[in-house]
């Protein structure tokens, strides 16, 4: 129990700095500008191929030591790594969702004679969004998940104290982290209902080729 207040602070703080990211890295994958274009290209491709304890490491450990720029606590390293990560993948989901809104939408804008920002406002983007929905929300439970390795940087989150509890008697290994198990699953238990009403979402109001 004394490691809930924890986990969900880094989720609710990743959730909302991932999000973040994915939105910003996908509307730049889009923009015409090809400055903005590679540089969502490289942070994408570098955050989805290298392995987030890794990246965890880096912010926490090798950032400070090789630029002498210090992150401030454990908490800011934790959440950056796990939101530059996952919002990378999410980026791809943005991106993706807003192609693939019928093309014929944005033809009938264009003849009512609208901006592109209001084509995107008013139009591309309210669809896109439903059609984001059911991803977000298992990437929503994919970062639930990933919140068990900032114990790795000091942090007392679920699985930090479950280690202490194994540390002082070995026999209650299977217990403790059985315990572990059920505490995770009870936090997850409303995201994946969220995710599931996600999906019902995301089949209303959607045009599509």
């Amino acid at each position: 129990m004394k490691g809930i207040k924890i986990t969900v602070t880094v989720l609710i703080l990743s959730a909302i700095l991932g999000y973040l990211f994915a939105f910003i890295g996908g509307l730049c994958r889009l923009s015409k500008n090809p400055i903005l274009r590679y540089f969502t290209v490289f942070y994408v491709e570098v955050f989805r191929g290298t392995s987030l304890i890794v990246q965890l490491f880096w912010f926490y450990y090798a950032i400070p030591m090789l630029f002498g720029f210090d992150l401030g606590s454990n908490l800011i390293a934790g959440v950056l790594a796990i939101a530059l990560n996952y919002g990378a993948y999410m980026t791809e989901v943005v991106r993706g969702s807003i192609l693939s809104v019928d093309k014929g939408q944005t033809e009938a804008s264009i003849a009512l004679n609208m901006t592109s920002y209001q084509r995107m406002r008013f139009v591309i983007f309210p669809q896109a969004v439903r059609m984001m929905l059911p991803e977000f929300g298992n990437y929503l439970i994919q970062m639930l998940k990933a919140t068990s390795l900032v114990s790795l940087i000091g942090m007392h989150d679920i699985l930090y104290h479950g280690d202490l509890l194994r540390s002082s008697d070995l026999s209650m290994a299977p217990t403790v982290y059985i315990l572990v198990l059920i505490f995770y699953f009870i936090i997850a238990l409303p995201l994946i209902w969220l995710s599931r009403k996600a999906e019902k979402i995301s089949k209303k109001g959607v045009a599509s080729p």
